[in-house]
């Protein structure tokens, strides 16, 4: 009898063993089915709440294109920085506008920020040269300019080869701000791919070996002799647009000024600017007045008036961030017609 009640004794184990292995491996199977749900369910939160951004994205870029053609509907033939379009948006709860299913005792954040900045107040890179030439006049502007910010002068004749190298030799740019090359209607819309493969082309089209055209500021870093501390501190005066332009003498700050006036010093542009508060420039001939017998470097020209607009917009939903920057061009020719170039996502 003891020999029998042994060996039943040791298969009770071995099932027992077996039971709680299997029962083991179950909980691993459904807790590991559960958690790939709960990633899944993460996964489509994550994709609904960046979708989420995008359209209020969108809606803050029609509300900036409302105010611009608003404010050329007002502003008339000048753009100066006491327009409505120049007052930054403060950070905006979205909470009551945004669709979402509320968990009861959820923070929930929903907040849009933002500002129209001038491109046109700071030096555009791509004055620097045209048709694969290098414009003596321009390189003279930016070799005040980087002066201005003391920085080194001769960086200014290096970036304008790196800016020639990148052209074709057919331009379709002009040097005037009041150009009507752009024929798009108000409502279109460019998005970041197709102005991305636009701006790139002409530099493809010349040959694979040609290199990449300069699409923005962070581009400088390609140049020998910039450093990431020097772009930094280039960023507020410079942009890269996708046409040769002009600075607006009512928007531009101090130091790009004193580099468009020969011999003018930043103290005196600062003056200029201190004074341009109490009344802007009304006209080319208004500002030329006002310059105490100095005058603009020879093959500069200027206006008082600006077409392409910068919008920042900063949006924070729950979980998800978006910061891009827009370029929009205001129609020279129909101030009331706007058209989004591109955007740039961070």
């Amino acid at each position: 009898m003891m020999r029998r009640r042994l060996p039943l004794r040791r298969q009770r184990g071995v099932a027992i063993i077996t039971a709680l292995l299997l029962t083991t491996l179950a909980v691993t199977i459904v807790a590991s089915l559960f958690w790939q749900q709960q990633v899944q369910v993460r996964s489509m939160e994550n994709q609904r709440l960046h979708l989420q951004t995008k359209w209020i994205l969108r809606g803050a870029l029609d509300y900036a294109r409302l105010i611009l053609r608003e404010d050329g509907f007002m502003g008339g033939s000048v753009t100066t920085l006491d327009g409505v379009w120049a007052t930054p948006l403060a950070e905006t709860r979205l909470d009551d506008y945004v669709e979402r299913e509320r968990v009861e005792g959820e923070n929930f954040n929903a907040t849009l920020s933002g500002q129209i900045t001038d491109a046109q107040s700071r030096y555009n890179l791509n004055n620097l040269a045209s048709n694969k030439v290098v414009s003596a006049a321009q390189v003279t502007v930016f070799q005040r300019l980087l002066t201005n910010l003391q920085l080194d002068p001769s960086l200014a004749q290096v970036t304008a080869q790196a800016v020639a190298k990148t052209q074709t030799g057919a331009s379709t740019t002009t040097t005037a701000s009041t150009s009507g090359s752009t024929t798009d209607d108000s409502t279109s819309t460019t998005s970041t791919s197709t102005s991305t493969s636009t701006s790139s082309g002409s530099s493809g089209s010349s040959g694979s070996s040609a290199p990449m055209a300069f699409l923005q500021v962070d581009d400088l870093l390609s140049v020998p002799g910039y450093t990431p501390q020097m772009v930094e501190q280039l960023r507020p005066f410079v942009t890269v647009l996708p046409e040769a332009t002009v600075v607006n003498v009512n928007t531009a700050p101090a130091e790009l000024l004193a580099a468009l006036v020969a011999g003018y010093s930043v103290s005196e542009a600062s003056a200029l600017v201190v004074s341009r508060k109490a009344a802007y420039f009304t006209s080319i001939g208004n500002f030329n007045l006002r310059l105490n017998g100095k005058t603009l470097v020879t093959g500069i020209t200027i206006d008082v008036k600006s077409s392409y607009f910068l919008v920042l917009s900063r949006i924070r939903l729950d979980r998800a961030a978006l910061d891009a920057q827009s370029l929009i061009l205001r129609q020279p020719n129909n101030r009331m017609a706007t058209t989004l170039l591109s955007i740039r996502e961070n």
